[in-house]
């Protein structure tokens, strides 16, 4: 019996949802800046969540060299998806922070649709550049713990944090807070 990975998504719509990412970015902001009814105790409930899912994104970016080398280390050696799993928190934590069930579907109907065919095809590139994959993917869970691996024991790397240039997720998390805090402060 081969060890075959099931996917989800067929391989014609994961292409096809990839090159969406960046509009359905966009259609995400113009959404958050248009439905986002913030208030004193959503920020305070949602933005730490986000702060969470920045961190574990940040974590993760210092461990990622891109195509050079399967990344097993850090958050890596726990889920195969820390960046998309940051993401997905980071995502909720600002949609709580905004109060708006619409902007939640919407965020969550995004995240489905296309960033989960997504990392399905990054999980298929991985598996045809990296051998080492297949047993990575036996034990290590897609976006919840399942039994860990072992890391090489490699440190944090600023230099792979600025070169995978995550201080950008800090700066569009500081710009959204802005906008959540004007607005509950000049459009109640």
């Amino acid at each position: 019996m081969t060890d075959t990975p099931r996917y989800w998504f067929p391989k014609p719509y994961a292409d096809f949802v990839q090159r969406l990412r960046v509009p359905c970015g966009f259609l995400l902001l113009v959404a958050f800046a248009w439905l986002s009814r913030p208030s004193l105790f959503s920020m305070v409930l949602g933005l730490p969540i986000s702060v969470l899912g920045l961190l574990l994104r940040a974590w993760a970016t210092g461990h990622l060299a891109k195509d050079q080398q399967l990344a097993t280390s850090g958050p890596y050696a726990y889920i195969r998806n820390p960046l998309y799993a940051g993401t997905l928190i980071a995502g909720a934590g600002i949609v709580a922070a905004a109060r708006s069930l619409w902007l939640a579907l919407i965020f969550a109907a995004v995240f489905v649709l296309v960033y989960l065919p997504t990392v399905e095809q990054e999980e298929q590139h991985l598996r045809g550049k990296f051998a080492e994959y297949a047993e990575y993917a036996r034990r290590v869970g897609r976006f919840l713990p399942g039994r860990t691996m072992r890391g090489e024991g490699k440190r944090f790397s600023w230099a792979l944090y600025r070169r995978n240039e995550e201080y950008k997720a800090m700066i569009g998390f500081t710009l959204a807070v802005a906008w959540l805090v004007w607005k509950w402060r000049y459009m109640p």
